[in-house]
């Protein structure tokens, strides 16, 4: 089951790219780096959502 997408202002469950998802499901293209704990930043346009893509591959990003 994939992961269910993030609402802006959501905190990051692990750090890494995270991409904008539209609002009907599409990729973007678009990434933001996200911090584990840390509030995903607000979308430029509403109903987006973001979907981790590339995890922190460090010791700081497990959890």
């Amino acid at each position: 089951m994939p992961p269910k997408p993030l609402k802006p202002g959501n905190k990051a469950p692990h750090s890494g790219q995270y991409e904008k998802i539209g609002p009907r499901g599409g990729h973007t293209g678009e990434e933001v780096t996200g911090v584990k704990g840390r509030k995903l930043p607000p979308s430029s346009k509403p109903g987006q959502t973001y979907e981790l893509v590339d995890p922190t591959k460090n010791g700081a990003g497990r959890g």
